[in-house]
Formats: C-alpha cells, sequence, structure tokens
C-alpha cells in the first residue's frame, strides 16, 4: 500500500511538473536594423503568429536602439517584422520548454523603394500600432460609407470577426465589454455599441486584457481578465453636443428609424439613444436584415440611456434599457417520403406570434475617501415578459392529395372539412394544435468590494460580497386534437385524441457570498496571499400539471375547478441547495 502511494505521489508530481514547464513563457529577443545604412530601426511591429491559423498570439514593438522582447509559450510560430517604407520579414520559430529564452540575433528590413515614393506624396494614418498587451487602430485608415455605425468599422479590422448575433471576436479573443474613453457604455453591452455608436464619433480604437477589480486595485494577478474594446472620442466631440438620426419608410407600411444624441463635457458622459423598425432588422449597420434568425415579421422598438462621470475620488456610471420584439412566423409546408411500404404524404400549417419585453438598468461606483481605501459598488436588476402562441394544423396522407384539390393545405382545419371531404379516402390521420405561453422573469444583482491597503509595498485587506435573487412565473396552456381515420372507434366512427393541459412553474432563487482576501509583500513583486470564500445558492420550483380531459376556449383562461384535474406524475416539486467553502493560499 505505501507504495502504491508513493507511486501516485510521483506520478501527480511528474505531471505538475510537466504541465508548469509546458506553461513557462519562452523570452525571444532580437534586433531590427536598416538594410542599407545598417542603423537600429526604432519602433517597427513585431508579431509572433501561431501555426497553422496564423493567429497572432503577442506582439510588441522595437525600442529606439532597434532591440525587441516578448515572451511566448512553447510552440511553432512565425515573427513577423514590419515597418512602413520597409519590406517585411518573416521567420519561422519553434520554441520549446528547454530553452527559457532564445536570441533570434539581427534581422534586416530591406528598404521598399516604391512604399517610399509613395510616401513623400501621400500621408497615411498607420492602420495598427501594438504597445505591450495593447492594439490599437486609427479609424481614419479605414473607409466606411457615410454614417456607418461601429460594426461596419470594426468588420474591417484585421484580425477582428462578428458574428450574426454582433458578438466579437479580436484575434481569438472574444470582447466581453465595449468601452468609450475608458468608461463601460451601458454596462459594456458589446451589441448594443456595435447597434448604436457612428464611426464619425471615434477616432481610435485599442483592445486590451483589462484585470478584475481586485487585480486592478492591489496590484497583483489573479488570473481573472476580459478583453474589451475602447474607444477614442474625436477631440472635437468630446466636449459639447453631438448625435445622429436616420429614418426610412416605404409601403406596406415598413418604417425603420434610429436617433442617438450625446453630451460629453470634461469627464462626464450622457447618451440617449432609440430605435424602432417593423422590416427585421436588428439595428446592425451594413449588410441588411439577418434573415436567418428573424425569420417572418419582425418589429423591435428599443430605448436607452447610458452615464458616466468621475471626480478625483468618485466614479459613477450606469444604464437602463428598454426593449420590445414583436414577431409573426407563417410556415407552410409539404412533403413526400419514399417508403417500400408505399410513399407517405405530409402537409402542414403553422402560425407563430411571439411578444417581448424587457427592461434592464445597472450602475456603478468606485468611492475612493482616502489613498489607502477603495469601494466598489456594482448592482443591477431586470425585468423580462414574454407572451407566445402557436396554432398548428398538420395531415397525413397514403396518396398524393394534390391529384384531388389544387391546395390540400385548404383542408387541415376541422372547421373547414365537411361530409363531402374530397381528401377523406386518402388521410390517414391529422392533428389541430392550439398553445399559449406566458413568461414573467425577475431578477436582482449586486456586488461590494472594500479594498484597504495596509502599506504601500503590497500588503491589502479585501472583502468581496454578492447577492443575486430571481423570481421566474410560467404558465403553458396547450390543446390538441388528433383524428386517426383508418382507426375506428366502438361506434364505428373515426378514432380522436384530445389533449388539454395547464403547466405551471414558479421558480425562485437566491444567492450569496463572501469573500475575504489578504495579501502580504515578502519580496520584490512577490507576494503571499490567502483568500478564503462562502458560497450559498438555494433554487426552488414546483411544476404543476393539471390534464383536463375536454376541450375549452384557450383565449378565455382556465375553466372553473381545473385543480382538480391536478396529476401528479407529471408535476414536480424540488429545492436545491448548495453549500460552497473555498480556502487558498498562493505564492
Amino acid at each position: 500500500m505505501k507504495k502504491l502511494v508513493l507511486l501516485l505521489l510521483l506520478v501527480c508530481t511528474c505531471a505538475t511538473l510537466s504541465w508548469a514547464q509546458s506553461g513557462k513563457r519562452i523570452t525571444v529577443t532580437g534586433s531590427v536594423i536598416d538594410g542599407d545604412d545598417k542603423s537600429p530601426v526604432g519602433q517597427a511591429t513585431v508579431q509572433l503568429l501561431s501555426l497553422p491559423d496564423s493567429t497572432m498570439v503577442v506582439g510588441n514593438v522595437t525600442n529606439n536602439n532597434g532591440v525587441f522582447f516578448i515572451a511566448a509559450r512553447p510552440g511553432k510560430y512565425v515573427l513577423k517584422i514590419s515597418f512602413v517604407g520597409y519590406l517585411t520579414q518573416e521567420k519561422s520559430l519553434q520554441l520549446t520548454a528547454g530553452k527559457p529564452s532564445v536570441n533570434i540575433g539581427t534581422i534586416t528590413l530591406p528598404t521598399d523603394a516604391i512604399m517610399l515614393g509613395e510616401a513623400v506624396i501621400v500621408a497615411e494614418a498607420p492602420q495598427v500600432t501594438i504597445s505591450e498587451d495593447t492594439i490599437g487602430y486609427n479609424a481614419s485608415a479605414y473607409r466606411t460609407p457615410e454614417g456607418a455605425m461601429l460594426e461596419e468599422l470594426v468588420k474591417k479590422l484585421p484580425g477582428a470577426e462578428i458574428d450574426e448575433d454582433g458578438n466579437i471576436k479580436m484575434n481569438g479573443k472574444e470582447i466581453k465589454k465595449l468601452m468609450v474613453d475608458g468608461k463601460e457604455f451601458f454596462g459594456g453591452d458589446v451589441k448594443t455599441g456595435l447597434k448604436n455608436l457612428p464611426v464619425d464619433m471615434v477616432e481610435k480604437l485599442k483592445t486590451y486584457d483589462k484585470k478584475s477589480d481586485l487585480a486592478r486595485i492591489t496590484g497583483i494577478d489573479d488570473g481573472e481578465e476580459e478583453t474589451v474594446l475602447d474607444l477614442t472620442v474625436k477631440k472635437g466631440m468630446n466636449q459639447g453636443w453631438f448625435g445622429n438620426v436616420d429614418l426610412g419608410a416605404g409601403t406596406e407600411d415598413r418604417y425603420t428609424g434610429r436617433a442617438m444624441i450625446n453630451r460629453f463635457y470634461d469627464k462626464t458622459q450622457v447618451s440617449i439613444i432609440g430605435s424602432a423598425n417593423n422590416v427585421n432588422d436588428q439595428g446592425f449597420s451594413g449588410g441588411g436584415p439577418r434573415w436567418r434568425r428573424n425569420n417572418g415579421l419582425n418589429a423591435t422598438k428599443m430605448l436607452g440611456a447610458n452615464f458616466a462621470t468621475e471626480t478625483e475620488k468618485l466614479e459613477l456610471g450606469g444604464s437602463m434599457r428598454y426593449n420590445y420584439r414583436d414577431a409573426d412566423v407563417v410556415t407552410v409546408g409539404s412533403s413526400q417520403r419514399f417508403l417500400q411500404s408505399g410513399d407517405s404524404y405530409s402537409n402542414s400549417n403553422k402560425a407563430n406570434s411571439n411578444k417581448e419585453t424587457g427592461f434592464k438598468a445597472d450602475f456603478r461606483m468606485e468611492w475612493r475617501p482616502d489613498s489607502m481605501t477603495n469601494i466598489i459598488f456594482r448592482p443591477n436588476v431586470s425585468y423580462d415578459k414574454t407572451r407566445g402562441a402557436s396554432v398548428a394544423e398538420s395531415g397525413t396522407f397514403n396518396e398524393d392529395p394534390y391529384q384531388y384539390v389544387v391546395n390540400p393545405n385548404d383542408y387541415l382545419n376541422f372547421d373547414n372539412i365537411g361530409s363531402d371531404d374530397p381528401l377523406r379516402d386518402t388521410r390517414i390521420n391529422a392533428t389541430n394544435e392550439h398553445n399559449l405561453s406566458k413568461s414573467n422573469s425577475l431578477s436582482a444583482n449586486a456586488t461590494l468590494q472594500l479594498n484597504r491597503k495596509l502599506n504601500n509595498e503590497g500588503r491589502n485587506i479585501t472583502f468581496r460580497g454578492s447577492f443575486g435573487y430571481g423570481d421566474d412565473d410560467s404558465d403553458q396552456y396547450a390543446q390538441s386534437e388528433t383524428r386517426y381515420y383508418q382507426i375506428k372507434n366502438y361506434l364505428g366512427g373515426d378514432s380522436i385524441e384530445h389533449r388539454n393541459q395547464y403547466i405551471t412553474m414558479p421558480t425562485k432563487n437566491y444567492n450569496y457570498a463572501a469573500q475575504f482576501t489578504y495579501s502580504e509583500p515578502i519580496a520584490r513583486a512577490t507576494f503571499l496571499q490567502f483568500s478564503y470564500r462562502f458560497q450559498y445558492k438555494n433554487s426552488k420550483s414546483d411544476k404543476s400539471t393539471y390534464d383536463l380531459g375536454y376541450p375549452w376556449d384557450i383565449n378565455d383562461g382556465l375553466p372553473e375547478n381545473y385543480e382538480t384535474a391536478y396529476v401528479d406524475s407529471l408535476s414536480k416539486d424540488a429545492e436545491y441547495k448548495y453549500f460552497n467553502h473555498d480556502i487558498s493560499l498562493g505564492l
């Protein structure tokens, strides 16, 4: 038994050492010189691209002596050196854990005569600049349509990707927050910024990894960071009023409109935005409607306000948003299945109507009562209300119904089928359904962080607390009638199956957490950090199902005494509790 324990300890130790070696960064150094006079080339861009996808991993610029330093984990890379007026140079590079530092020597940049000739006549802003972990982009270096929104500019940035939902990836990293002059815009909501910020207000963009509130205050990296996109407003616009209005109208009562007004002065920002349309446009600029997700007829409305301000000791910011969406979708289907026993034919009609209303508000406060104390408070609240209704009709046939009628979909509703049904002899079954769902959801969350520096060398004590509450209430009504034309009941008529259900499921949950952290400096840039965190979660749901057994008008609400139709086997009452204690000691 002792040998087995020793063997397991040895294996775990080796695995830990192997992981530590593979995760260690390797320093790459070198110098860049001019191909003609051999002088150092300062501020040249140095990029390390991963293989095989050539994604940029890390970048930097050379100093005034032409020397550069970058660090990366073991792997295969391409080192790319570029500067305006010179031909770009690339060099294959393989970093291994056995060599903690690699000096690639001197790289010569040949001059580009054509580039230099053009540079004498035309001055262009550099598209990309790199400084340590920050990548900057000059907005003027990218051409966008007049009146375009931010999305149109971001799509043109090197290494940028935007999916159909408005999520951004820059060099493989997802952008978690959007900021304006270092301040969160609508709580950092990326999609709101893409839809409503005009390109004309942007001078520069930069991406970087923003550290957590705890790491930013204490100066000790806790590994929690998020990639942000930070916009710099043009100097002429950061002092005064500016805005934009877009309006459009068409036939069939189609309309679209968007407006934004801003007031920037000193270190204060105030923005009000609004939009409305019924042309299936989510609000993104360029590319037109997003048909893949928003098929059918969609009407959306949005109104929001955002503010941010700061003084020497206090920073405040917050936003409020109202959203409304009304979607109507009608689907008509016809299909044929090829079977060995004989082909089967199906036709269907379906109409969906969905309405969603939502409100969100968030607030942020950072207070520095003195040079040693920092307090951050972040509350937010949201409310959502939805209502969805659908009507569906379907039928299955053993012969092609188009042989007997022009449009079989006109003969799927039972109310439209008379005694002289032309499809009677070819019917297998038919179903009519009516569904209705309603939901209300309320959530509130808050976090509080208090930090006290005990000295200027890095001794800190921090308390973090959080609380969350959620209250969801959903109701579902379902009615359906299915007729089996080739299965007879005891009276010799068609076999009919009814389904009339009402399901209600209220859910409540809450959680809270408290964390205490103490950090002690023990050497230069070296800290010992102790942390204890307690978390509790509680979730309770009560699903009740009622099988009413007979038809009723779904729009008139529930019939009297519906409680007597309670179905225990289809109902569930559950409560979950979660406790967690987390103690850590780190160097």
